[in-house]
């Protein structure tokens, strides 16, 4: 959604969203790598321009500080939120990951 709001009135491509009720491993991994690009175009964008990504009309919230260091520190921090919501509803479905699956999640090297 965030390629959306700001990078597609600059002309950044949007990927297609997966139904996450349907999607294969395979196509997730393939959704995943299209929105590591785009998002890699947005920080580029923002690069270019000063080190702020430019404004956009669909971003209306402006909670969001548009210079590159903020728009990275927040996306790193937001997937991290999303990988720890795989842990914890593993563990509230009573299905306790591994620790390589958790590990992996963070690629934190198991011989610490």
């Amino acid at each position: 959604m965030w390629l959306k709001t700001l990078g597609r009135e600059h002309g950044l491509r949007t990927p297609a969203r997966v139904d996450y009720r349907r999607v294969t491993p395979r196509q997730l991994v393939t959704a995943l790598k299209r929105s590591s690009a785009g998002m890699e175009a947005l920080l580029k964008l923002g690069f270019a321009s000063q080190g702020r990504v430019p404004p956009s009309k669909g971003y209306v919230w402006r909670n969001l500080s548009l210079d590159v260091g903020h728009v990275l520190t927040y996306f790193v921090a937001h997937e991290a939120h999303h990988r720890g919501q795989i842990v914890m509803v593993a563990r509230q479905a009573g299905q306790r990951l591994p620790r390589p699956a958790t590990a992996g999640l963070w690629q934190w090297k198991m011989d610490l």
